[in-house]
């Protein structure tokens, strides 16, 4: 067995090396209670700081980056879906806007034609419109009330403004109208300043009725407004039913013929009245009535005339004692 030698002797490199170690801790030691006491290493450690600001600020600029590039799609994300809250919101918003005009304008109509009815003293009955037909050879409104409802064939219909047409079919839960601008359609009217009598035809456009066989002679011009005259005994006197807009020579240059925008929405109402009863005939013009063409002619034009074919003349119902006047080239607009 080998015999034990004893500790190992120090090697040279070791003390030295303690002995460094040592020395630095004295002075650490030292400089610290130096510092401490008199403050003599501030400034040192000011300046050493100042120098290695800019190492720690390119240090962290990674950092920072990420974090502003992180918060920036964070907004953007938070920015996007306010964004779209907002547009569905404003549509929402728009929807009510517009529902709550549609409400407004009907309580206007509505309140027009209560101001209409409550002026004249009429029996009336209200009716909705279910559809319209503008077809230029049919003109027609289908309304949600019929027979059931005391509706009759031949009831005049009318809204805020005037005259819409008169009915010609019921069922029991709904009636038909035919508009004053069908094309089979006429009236007797009268111009309500001097109360010269024509007749108004259909002219298969919502927007316009035709007068014709004017004699130049007539006191009739553009702006007069006319109403029902009440010949026929089946638009009752003095509803309005438009105002005249054009007047022009027919093709023999011997009459005028013209053209009225109608007073009643024919194209857009919502709601109608149905006429229970005729109200008293009110005044319409002076005592002394210019008529034009003669009351033989117009005695009963208000029912539905029979549609002109090319080249010949219109043809009143049985009931007038003379063809209507105006021939379907003095119709044409």
């Amino acid at each position: 067995m080998p015999s034990y030698a004893g500790p190992a002797a120090a090697r040279p490199g070791d003390i030295a090396g303690t002995l460094r170690l040592l020395a630095y801790l004295a002075a650490a030691f030292a400089l610290i209670l130096l510092d401490h006491r008199g403050g003599w290493l501030s400034q040192a450690r000011g300046q050493a700081q100042a120098f290695v600001q800019p190492l720690w600020a390119v240090a962290g600029w990674p950092g920072a980056v990420i974090d502003s590039i992180s918060d920036d799609a964070g907004t953007r994300t938070s920015l996007i879906a306010e964004n779209r809250r907002l547009r569905n919101q404003m549509l929402v918003d728009s929807a009510r806007m517009a529902r709550l005009q549609a409400a407004a304008a009907d309580n206007d109509r509505l309140r027009r034609m209560l101001g209409v009815v409550q002026r004249g003293g009429l029996q009336v009955q209200l009716a909705p419109v279910l559809d319209i037909d503008l077809d230029p050879t049919r003109q027609r409104l289908v309304l949600d009330a019929g027979s059931s409802d005391g509706v009759r064939v031949g009831q005049v219909v009318i809204d805020a403004g005037g005259v819409v047409g008169q009915v010609i079919a019921t069922t029991p839960m709904h009636s038909t109208a035919l508009l004053l601008t069908d094309p089979d359609h006429a009236v007797p009217v009268a111009v309500m300043r001097n109360g010269v009598r024509l007749v108004a035809y259909g002219t298969g456009r919502s927007d316009r009725l035709a007068l014709a066989s004017i004699p130049l002679s007539s006191d009739v011009k553009v702006g007069d407004v006319v109403v029902t005259s009440g010949l026929g005994k089946r638009f009752p006197a003095g509803f309005p039913v438009g105002t005249i807009s054009a007047l022009r020579p027919d093709d023999s240059r011997a009459f005028l013929v013209g053209d009225v925008t109608p007073a009643a929405q024919l194209d857009r109402g919502r709601d109608v009245l149905l006429l229970r009863s005729a109200p008293e005939r009110p005044v319409i013009g002076p005592a002394t009535v210019t008529s034009a063409p003669s009351a033989s002619t117009i005695a009963n034009p208000a029912s539905v005339v029979v549609p002109a074919k090319a080249g010949t003349q219109a043809r009143a119902p049985a009931a007038a004692t003379q063809p209507a006047p105006p021939s379907t080239r003095a119709r044409q607009p």
